[in-house]
């Protein structure tokens, strides 16, 4: 554990390493998200542990969890809940559908319609539902962790730029190292180890962490970095749309979780610097002459990361 690292995190990050093994920093990433309530898009090729990693999670939280696997035939009442009539009790009964969770995963969300990718997006953006007039709240904490595989096109419906806004963190799991892949195969020869895992955790554990997040310190120069940053995507010529201000404050909450994950109290720049590629790329819509030149929003992110003055650490 690091030091002053809260013993929850240090539970849930070793946890999750039993099944997934030599991704710490997506783990820990993946515990800023949930620490802030913000949703995650994991973008990968098949096999490299997306959907295992969101269910190592929900295991190690006893809280509740649900799998909606997207397909073009899913429509939004499959997700919201249904009104139905209850002949025995003769009246309308509202069945709450699978959004209503503490941890969602929602797979291969591009392969479902506008209409049903908006129905979700709502939700996660509103934190609540609401179905023949009637509102339900989501229970918290509350997280989707949706995926998508970028190299398989057909049969699929790319999210629009507005709704990838509404995800706090793009992140890739990758291949594991030559090591890491013998030791993935040697683990799971007698049985996948996620089958035993148990919960570490609860989310009572999760809001009691609100506080201290929202107590570590960020030093007026490093809030002035942040902005500096996200302003630098709205005068990038390369840049067609720059992130909004929600990326700002996502930057800036994320800084905050980052920090205790790792054992601070304060934010350093370099925090800042790390996660801001994971906050900022899928935000930004490249140019079309920066398309043309094949110039991607993370190599743009990434000369933004470079041009702008990283602060003189203080955490005063």
């Amino acid at each position: 554990m690091t030091e002053n690292q809260p013993d929850v995190l240090a539970r849930l990050i070793d946890n999750i390493e039993r099944v997934i093994i030599g991704k710490r920093d997506v783990i820990e990433l993946l515990l800023v998200a949930l620490l802030t309530e913000g949703h995650v898009l994991m973008e990968d090729v098949p096999g490299t542990g997306k959907t295992t990693l969101a269910r190592a999670l929900a295991r190690s939280l006893s809280g509740s969890f649900k799998r909606i696997q997207f397909t073009p035939d899913l429509l939004p009442s499959d997700i919201t809940g249904i009104y139905f009539f209850n002949q025995r009790e003769s009246e309308f009964e509202f069945r709450p559908g699978p959004i209503l969770a503490n941890i969602v995963l929602a797979d291969e969300i591009n392969r479902a319609t506008p209409r049903t990718q908006s129905a979700l997006l709502q939700a996660m953006e509103e934190r609540q539902v609401t179905v023949e007039g009637e509102t339900y709240p989501m229970p918290r904490p509350f997280m989707v962790i949706a995926t998508q595989n970028p190299v398989e096109l057909e049969g699929t419906f790319p999210l629009p730029e507005a709704q990838l806004d509404r995800f706090m963190l793009r992140l890739t799991v990758g291949y594991p190292s030559e090591e890491e892949e013998e030791s993935i195969i040697l683990s799971q020869g007698a049985g996948h180890p996620i089958e035993s895992l148990a919960p570490v955790a609860s989310p009572d554990d999760i809001r009691a962490l609100h506080g201290p997040i929202a107590a570590v310190h960020v030093a007026p120069d490093i809030r002035k970095y942040i902005t500096q940053l996200v302003r630098a995507t709205r005068d990038q010529p390369a840049i067609a749309l720059g992130v909004s201000p929600r990326g700002s404050l996502a930057l800036y909450h994320g800084a905050q979780a980052y920090a205790l994950v790792q054992g601070r109290d304060f934010v350093t720049p370099d925090d800042v610097k790390y996660l801001a590629p994971f906050v900022l790329a899928h935000r930004i819509v490249p140019s079309p002459e920066a398309r043309m030149r094949g110039r991607g929003a993370g190599e743009i992110v990434d000369e933004i990361t470079r041009s702008v003055p990283v602060p003189v650490e203080a955490v005063s």
